[in-house]
């Protein structure tokens, strides 16, 4: 039975859709019935199933052929997830929702979204394929919230982590879509309904499978193309609506990336772009560290690599991802390469880069980024991970054997291999095929390439630093090949190998690096001559190895590639001479031999200067005569001949010397000869012309130093040879013809007499051996030497300075060795003419500085070789007397020859220099003695230190200082030490820097010289002298140059004496003033020290020394040379530096000394004197930057107050230096309190107090801003470490945000207007909101729980009650709300003090603030109990009607409003309190200046939202409505009493037609009791309402019902009223009766004329005519009073005519009076005042009883008519106003009606009548064509009846 009435109903539905003749019939039909059909699918019943399917077919063929038909999609869609529903019915449902929901509007589509998104959960994978392809394209319309956090977004996809991830999947393949792809689908293919036929297909390598887009596979692309494919434009806005959706925010970023990226590289410019600007937008977000990012990309990119896994082989072929296009891949590798992990993930990072390198469908730009990826790798991959150095080194390999195309790439590869060895040596140390293989492309490949190859090898040498045995012996053969390739490049890169993988002792690879050094090509020889001539370093690169070869060994080597050399085409010709090597090379081999020689002779292996050089020959010597004296080296392989190595090196020389020349060739040559010439000299004596050659060459040092070797070869021959060799060099002197030949001749007689003269001088030492006898004729070499002195003396006064040095060179060698045998005095050339004619030469300008130099040496060695030289005073004097300004270096040659002269035949200057040290000289015993030092220190201490001139005491204290040094055993300095001391210090406050720093030096070294008691003595008057400043006075006289040019201000405080002022205080503060000696030597900033007179004091040495002895005291040092390296003082600062370069050695002492720095530095950093405060900052500042400061966390807090003082400090450059420490100090705290620190905690628990208290609430704006930034930056690297901080800090930046506000702007927004305010404080409110502050708090707020908020609420509550500022307390309401959706549970217990602080907060001034705490309270009552909800609505509702201020109703008004919105449940269940006070609210006036924006707007919304219409709400309410709306009308304030009436009348117009008892008898009931008492403003309501009420509930009102008033009672209550004498109040009243008496056919017509006539009299036009006449020229009845006296009179009339009555009697008394006053206003009244007595007209005549039957009276009834006729025919005739005309003619319709209904035609008069006709006929004509048709039937019926 039942079966069959579902056919039956089947049947008619299907009726009903034959009968369907329109599109909107058949859509009306389907809405209906399509969903209860297709859930007949699931009957039982086959018949059934089977009807419904023909019905469905049916339905079918008519919905395709008619698309803009509707379908019931949202029906369908709740039935598709209805989960009792049977599969049969979800797959038909699917079917329909398919094919409905394309056909929706967007708006629809765009709403039913996220249903779509639902409906697919726990669905089969085709449906969810089949409603992601609907969903997709809607995605483009999609609206969503600009502020995410703020607005629910439209999908909460958060709690549906699967369906994001299909709808991701989902994505991506649309993404990877090309446009217009179609999937050709093979012939033969497996049904896909079984998984088993495609995963045996799948086994088969997927045969059949057609291919995918790439990045796609087969299913993905099937899905995507779906039943009814995209076109490209829709798939253009599918991509742009997915890049849409991401942009919002709907899904995390974390696993939408890949998606931008992606869609980045789309073909369509719209889209690849709008995916661009978001990634650009998210960069600084997006962690491309993440694994779930870089996992998703590396997927992507290389799809479903098939695994010889479980996994892999799992995989369905249809399901396998193809791997992206090439395209794609450009896209992501520029991602990749931000990541570290991505370089990290192996095998994934090799595989992209084979694929980019090799792959099938790679081009240049990917090869390109792909070899940058390698590059990137090579930085950030383990060096341990050999698997993928080797694969990236085979990789690189071979792109580089087998690619040509473009040498760019081939660049690239080549730099990343060397990069690849950096990192990996390990790869590359066993591989020398390489470096050939490198070497041979460097041969052949072009230039461009070539250089990154050289880049590469460059790098790759580290890696073979290690090579041992047969491969270094390989690597050596292979550098050798190519350090004579033609290519400047290959060359370089061989000598970087040779100088880098081989030991520095190595000599083959020293061989190569000298014929390197000979190379054309500057690069080259350059590199290697750096090699070659650096200094050996204290620890060499290889253990073991020495740090040069051995002497022998290099020259042995050297001599065998020469002598194989000279046989091979290598050899270089020079003229007739043959060389093996280059002259360059050549050069460099020499030298390097020569610092081989020093070092192995245990000297510095210098080459750099020659007379540094021959500082080492005394240690050469010992060496040389060791190595000739001893066997021969063992390691030594005689080859004929003499194989000695010093012979060899001699051959060497000579060769070279022979073909090329060369000074440094030439010095060599003769240091080796003059260090041992009793065995070498004699070598040369057959070579005496070769020698005498070299003298006459070009070159002046190359003379000078040939006329030497000259001297000494020719000294050691017999005395007839030596007396010929005199005469002839004498012959030569007087040759004139040749300059140079002369100047040899000239030197080597000097020297050659000097040497004999020494020679005569240790003749008498028996004990050597060696030396030949003299010649005995004494007296002829006497002759001779004379001779030949005054041949020398004769070119002094030369025209050539050549010769005239010369002469003094050569007179200074003679007197050096012994006494000039020239007389002493007299005439001719003579020992006085000669020191006077030097001395001249001093002071001259004429002469050049060579030649200045020259004679103060020679006038120093006079008293050396003569013990009685009669003019050594004359001579010192002379010395000291010729002082010049700027001739620094030559003071300090003056000092040497004064300390020479001063001490005369002990000096050391008598020495022989190639052989005797000064240390190991001792004078002759028999020498006389000529010591006038006690004279000279006289001179200098007397008269030179204490002169006026400058230069003058710069010089003496050099002298001085050379005295001190050279003669520092000298018992004359030992007894004047103190006398030295006082000089020194005077020399300290001069403005010279030098003339400082030589006092300084000397200081130091008379403190070294003194014994302890000295010492004290010094010490103390040191001190006392700089501390007090008190110094030796200089007096200033006319010539006194008191500043030195450009020396005035060269110190800050214009004091040269702080420097030493500073070291005395440093020592002092150590108890140990004698440490300021130290300081000085080490405080050696000065470059003359560095130069060759400076550096003989050997200052360094005594530097060292001082270093050494301070190390004891360096925890005390340390902290205060540290501060004073920042010195703003540059003389401080560079002296302090020194110190501590010197002291200060190991890297680490700044760490190990880190707490005491901190201490000086902190407690200096308000020191009174800014200098210190300045250097303490700057000192600080370079103290903690990059530095971990885990240690001293506890001392943060006091070094942030301290900065902060700081940085109101009194002094600009000491702010800039707080500002700049302040800055690093942020930096560091910042990192310190980041997630991976180990103390982030405690450093966040320590810096935030400080950071609140001291630094936000700062008076100093620059310290506000940076606390700020550095808060702002903790709280987003700190983390969840911020929550037991958050009670602190919230308050703390929610106060702050009124302390950092503008000042200004509290003025601006006392003295703006209201709207002018509101707006102010709204962009107050929202800067506030935005500002870095409430970013700190925001972030603090997602990691609160319950243990904080108890501390946290009531500082909150705190602060809304007690705050000030606009910004705090907006800011506090936004937390508050902030905290109901983070921890709604949490803050329950706290709820109620929020709402009573937020409460007591409403009524604030700013209407702003007033929002904001409604916002919060709107949110608030979510989580508060009831009680406190109901607590909040009476008191709003209290406030509501008591007080009157408007600030309190509208916020009872907000925040009503709020809960409303924001916490619906919680109105719903307080609506007996809410809703009836929303209702009273709504009835509210609006306000001028808030329009109709006002509260009654925000009522109103409650009101609707909560009520199911208003007439529904009222009736659901009706009791509380009544309640409060008698609370209203009982109020004292007017305008409530007005608004209490408004919404009474309301209630009575929305319910009159369903108003009955008891609800009936309350309202009017409160009505009547609202009337009593005086008028007020809205009071009309009361009598509106009253007139509504009884006009609909008559019926009920005649009814005795208790509590309910009787009509009567009503109708005296509003008669009361119309007494009133308020005009407008009684025009309400007098309309509320008339409808009173209308509704209820009350007879009180009598009651009501007395009211009504004599307000129609008094505005009367006569009356109004006459009042005006009196009042002429008087406008005072202005346009309101006029209206209202118009109404008055309309209304009086329409009264007249509602409450006519149906009493005979009544009528009978005033049925004419009443025609009579109407017939006389129709004449002469306004058109309005016409329509309204013709309106009361029509009621009279309605209601008048003489028209009827029963109540006859013609005589009466005819003057009626009479009067009625004479006056309409004025309206009738009224050209002017159609409603005038129409009224008027339906007076006469309905006159002419009523009289033929009773029959009294005879009471119309003919007069009457035939006015009447004439009035109609004139209407006939009528402009309205219906008024005039109208007109044309009663004339014809009048005239009918006539």
């Amino acid at each position: 039975m039942a079966a069959q009435d579902e056919l039956n109903q089947l049947e008619r539905v299907f009726l009903r859709l034959g009968h369907a003749e329109t599109d909107e019939q058949l859509q009306h039909i389907i809405s209906k019935f399509l969903p209860p059909v297709l859930l007949k699918l699931s009957s039982i019943q086959e018949g059934v199933r089977k009807k419904v399917m023909e019905l469905l077919v049916h339905l079918n063929k008519r919905i395709k052929s008619r698309p803009k038909i509707q379908l019931p999609v949202e029906t369908l869609l709740v039935q598709y997830q209805d989960p009792a529903a049977a599969s049969f019915v979800t797959n038909f449902t699917i079917i329909y929702i398919k094919m409905g929901y394309p056909r929706l509007d967007v708006e629809e589509q765009c709403e039913l979204a996220p249903t779509l998104l639902t409906a697919m959960e726990g669905k089969p994978q085709p449906q969810q394929d089949s409603l992601m392809h609907l969903l997709i394209p809607t995605l483009f319309s999609m609206k969503y919230p600009s502020e995410p956090s703020k607005v629910a977004s439209p999908f909460i996809l958060v709690e549906k982590p699967k369906t994001v991830h299909l709808l991701l999947d989902f994505m991506l393949d649309v993404l990877m879509m090309p446009y217009g792809f179609v999937l050709n689908e093979p012939q033969s293919r497996p049904n896909p309904a079984s998984p088993q036929s495609s995963a045996g297909n799948g086994s088969a390598g997927g045969v059949g499978i057609p291919q995918p887009p790439p990045g796609m596979s087969f299913y993905g692309a099937k899905r995507i193309i779906g039943e009814t494919p995209w076109t490209p434009e829709q798939l253009e806005q599918c991509k742009l609506g997915i890049v849409k959706f991401i942009k919002a925010e709907q899904v995390p970023e974390v696993e939408a990336v890949v998606h931008l990226v992606i869609a980045s590289s789309d073909t369509r410019h719209s889209v690849a772009t709008a995916a661009d600007l978001e990634l650009k937008s998210k960069q600084s977000i997006i962690d491309w560290n993440n694994p779930l990012i870089i996992n998703k990309i590396y997927k992507v990119y290389l799809g479903d690599i098939p695994l010889k896994t479980k996994e892999g082989a799992a995989l369905k072929p249809e399901l396998k991802r193809e791997p992206v296009s090439t395209r794609v891949k450009l896209k992501i590798l520029p991602h990749l390469l931000r990541s570290r992990l991505a370089a990290d993930t192996f095998p994934a990072n090799i595989q992209v880069v084979y694929d980019g390198l090799f792959g099938a469908n790679t081009n240049n730009k990917l090869r390109s980024l792909s070899l940058q990826f390698v590059h990137h790798i090579c930085l950030v991959c383990p060096d341990n991970n050999k698997p993928l150095g080797l694969m990236l080194l085979n990789g690189l390999t071979k792109l580089i054997n087998e690619y040509k195309e473009d040498p760019k790439l081939l660049c690239v590869a080549y730099s990343a291999v060397g990069k690849l060895s950096s990192r990996m040596p390990q790869l590359f140390s066993k591989d020398i095929a390489l470096v050939q293989q490198f070497f041979e492309a460097m041969c052949k490949d072009d230039p461009e390439i070539r250089l990154s190859i050289q880049e590469a090898l460059s790098m790759m040498v580290g890696a073979y630093t290690s090579l041992q045995g047969a491969l270094l012996h390989l690597m050596e053969a292979l550098i050798a090949a190519y350090m004579e390739k033609p290519e400047v490049q290959v060359r370089q890169v061989a000598m970087k190998f040779a100088s880098t993988v081989f030991a520095p002792d190595h000599i083959p690879s020293r061989y190569l690096i000298l014929l390197a050094a000979g190379d054309p090509r500057e690069e080259v020889h350059g590199e290697a001559q750096r090699v070659l001539r650096a200094l050996p370093a204290k620890t060499t690169e290889k253990e073991g190895s020495k740090p040069m070869p051995s002497f022998p060994e290099m020259v042995s080597y050297i001599q065998e590639k020469a002598s194989e050399r000279m046989k091979t085409p290598a050899k270089y010709t020079v003229g007739t001479s043959i060389l093996p090597f280059n002259p360059s090379a050549f050069g460099e081999i020499i030298l390097y031999l020569r610092m081989c020689l020093a070092h192995s002779a245990g000297a510095m292996p210098t080459s750099q200067s020659l007379a540094d050089m021959q500082d080492n020959s005394p240690a050469i010597a010992s060496y040389v005569r060791n190595l000739l004296s001893g066997n021969p080296n063992s390691l030594l392989v005689p080859k004929g001949g003499d194989s000695n190595p010093v012979q060899l090196y001699i051959e060497l020389l000579q060769q070279l010397l022979s073909a090329i020349g060369g000074v440094p060739v030439m010095y060599c040559l003769l240091e080796v000869v003059s260090v041992y010439p009793q065995k070498l000299a004699a070598k040369f004596a057959d070579k005496i012309d070769w020698i005498k050659s070299l003298m006459n060459t070009n070159k002046e040092d190359m003379r000078e130093l040939a006329a030497q070797l000259y001297a000494v070869v020719v000294s050691t021959m017999s005395g007839n040879e030596l007396n010929t060799a005199v005469q002839n060099l004498v012959k030569i002197t007087k040759d004139n013809h040749s300059p140079e030949t002369q100047h040899g001749a000239i030197l080597a007689l000097g020297y050659m007499v000097g040497r004999y003269l020494a020679k005569k001088k240790v003749t008498a030492d028996t004990q050597n051996q060696e030396l030949p006898m003299i010649t005995r004729s004494l007296p002829e070499n006497e002759e001779l030497i004379r001779s030949a002195t005054n041949t020398i003396g004769s070119f002094l006064d030369s025209p050539s300075p050549l010769l005239t040095v010369a002469a003094c060179t050569a007179l200074g060698e003679i007197s050096r060795n012994g006494a000039l045998l020239i007389p002493n005095e007299g005439t001719g050339f003579t020992k006085l003419h000669l020191v006077e004619s030097l001395l001249s030469r001093i002071p001259s300008g004429k002469e050049n500085n060579k030649m200045k130099e020259r004679a103060i040496q020679t006038l120093g060695f006079f008293p050396v070789g003569d013990g009685e030289f009669p003019h050594q005073k004359k001579l010192l004097q002379g010395l000291m007397d010729s002082v010049e300004a700027k001739q620094l270096e030559l003071q300090f040659t003056v000092g040497e020859a004064i300390t020479s002269a001063a001490i005369g035949t002990s000096s050391v200057a008598s020495r022989d220099v190639w052989t005797c040290t000064e240390e190991e000289y001792t004078p002759p015993a028999e020498v006389k003695v000529n010591d006038v030092v006690p004279w000279v220190l006289n001179m200098i201490l007397n008269k030179y230190i204490i002169s006026q001139n400058p230069h003058v005491r710069q010089a003496s204290c050099i002298w001085l200082l050379s005295l001190v040094k050279k003669l520092s055993q000298h018992k004359e300095i030992k007894s004047h030490l103190k006398e030295i001391q006082t000089a020194f210090i005077s020399i300290l406050s001069d403005p010279d820097e030098l003339s400082q720093d030589v006092a300084s030096k000397g200081l130091g070294m008379v403190y070294e010289l003194g014994n302890a008691q000295d010492q004290q003595e010094l010490v103390s008057t040191l001190v006392e002298t700089l501390m007090t400043g008190k110094r030796a006075k200089h007096g200033v006289s006319e010539d006194t140059e008191v500043f030195q040019g450009g020396s005035l201000g060269k110190t800050p405080d214009g004091q040269s004496l702080s420097t030493y002022k500073e070291l005395c205080a440093l020592a002092s503060d150590l108890n140990q003033p004698d440490l300021v000696y130290k300081f000085m030597n080490l405080a050696n900033h000065h470059a003359m020290w560095n130069s060759r007179k400076g550096a003989a004091f050997g200052f360094n040495m005594i530097a060292a020394k001082a270093g050494e002895q301070l190390t004891p005291y360096l925890s005390q040092l340390v902290p205060r040379l540290y501060r004073y390296q920042f010195d703003p003082n540059l003389g401080i600062r560079q002296a302090m530096t020194s110190i501590w370069d010197a002291l200060v050695t190991d890297k680490k002492s700044v760490d190990r000394y880190l707490k005491e720095i901190l201490q000086d530095v902190i407690s200096n950093l308000t020191n009174n004197m800014w200098r210190v405060r300045e250097s303490s900052c700057l000192a600080l500042n370079d103290l903690i930057r990059g530095r971990q400061l885990d240690d001293i966390i506890d001392q943060l807090p006091e070094i942030w107050e301290t900065l902060f003082r700081v940085r109101d400090d009194i002094k600009e450059s000491v702010r800039k230096a707080a500002d700049l420490t302040l800055k690093s100090l942020s930096k560091v705290c910042v990192r310190m309190c980041e997630p991976s620190s180990a103390a982030a905690q405690r450093t966040v628990a320590v810096l935030l107090p400080c950071l609140l208290e001291k630094g936000i609430m700062s008076n100093v704006s620059e310290v506000r801003a940076l606390s700020i930034q550095t808060l702002v930056k903790i709280s987003k690297s700190a983390g969840a470490r911020l929550k037991p901080h958050a009670p602190r800090l919230i308050p703390a930046l929610l106060e702050s945000l009124t302390v950092l506000e503008p000042q200004v702007l509290n003025y601006l927004s006392l003295r703006a207007t209201e709207q002018e305010k509101t707006a102010m404080d709204g962009a107050r409110l929202s800067a506030a909101k935005s500002s870095p502050m409430m970013e700190t708090i925001n972030m603090c707020l997602q990691h609160l729980d319950a243990s904080v908020l108890g501390q946290l609420v009531p500082r909150l509550c705190d602060l809304l009650k007690g705050a000030v500022g606009l910004g705090t307390k907006g800011a506090c309401a936004s937390v508050i709300v902030s905290l109901t959706v983070q921890c709604p549970q949490d803050l329950t217990p706290y709820s109620g003090k929020l709402m009573s602080a937020l409460v007591n907060g409403l009524n604030d001034r700013s209407s702003v603030v007033q929002k904001s705490f409604a916002f919060a309270l709107g949110h608030v009552v979510r989580t508060a109990k009831d009680s406190s909800v109901e607590k909040l609505l009476t008191k709003l509702g209290t406030w509501y009607l008591e007080k009157e201020e408007p600030i309190y109703k509208s916020s009872c008004a907000l925040t009503v409003h709020a809960i409303g919105h924001y916490s619906p449940d919680v109105l719903k269940n307080h609506a007996e309190q809410a809703l009836p006070l929303a209702f009273l609210g709504m009835h509210e006036a609006p306000n001028e200046e808030q329009g109709e924006n006002g509260d009654s707007t925000l009522w109103t919304e409650v009101w609707q939202d909560n009520v199911p219409g208003s007439f529904g709400g009222i009736r659901l309410y009706m009791q509380e409505l009544i309640a409060i709306t008698q609370k209203a009308l009982q109020s004292q304030s007017w305008k409530m009493k007005a608004q209490g009436a408004a919404a009474m009348a309301s209630i009575a117009k929305q319910q009159t037609g369903s108003l009955v008892a008891p609800h009936l008898g309350m309202v009017l009931s409160a009505l009547l009791q609202g009337l009593a008492g005086r008028i007020w403003t809205g009071k009309e309501e009361l009598l509106k309402a009253i007139g509504s009420v009884v006009s609909a509930c008559s019926g009920e009102l005649k009814k005795s019902v208790p509590g309910q008033p009787n009509i009567i009672e009503v109708i005296d209550l509003v008669l009361k009223e119309c007494h009133k004498e308020n005009l407008r109040y009684k025009i309400a009243a007098l309309k509320c009766a008339a409808d009173v008496l209308q509704a209820t056919q009350e007879d009180r017509f009598q009651e009501l004329v007395g009211i009504l006539i004599p307000l129609i009299n008094k505005n009367s036009p006569t009356s109004a005519h006459t009042r005006k006449s009196k009042e002429d020229d008087d406008d005072d009845l202005d346009e309101k009073e006029k209206e209202l006296q118009m109404e008055s009179l309309l209304c009086a009339f329409e009264s007249l005519g509602k409450a006519w009555p149906k009493s005979p009697a009544t009528q009978g008394q005033y049925r004419l009076q009443l025609c009579q006053l109407m017939c006389e206003r129709l004449k002469l009244s306004t058109w309005r005042v016409q329509v309204g007595v013709l309106q009361s007209m029509k009621a009279y005549f309605q209601g008048l009883l003489l028209l009827d039957k029963d109540h006859t009276d013609s005589v009466e009834l005819s003057e009626i008519l009479t009067k009625t006729c004479d006056a309409i025919t004025f309206p009738l005739e009224n050209k002017s106003y159609s409603s005038v005309r129409t009224e008027a003619l339906n007076i006469v319709e309905l006159l002419i009606r009523k009289i033929d209904e009773c029959h009294q035609w005879g009471s119309l008069t003919p007069d009457s009548r035939n006015q009447l006709i004439n009035s109609l006929t004139t209407m006939e004509s009528d402009s309205r064509p219906e008024l005039g048709e109208k007109a044309t039937e009663l004339r014809k019926r009048l005239q009918n009846l006539s």
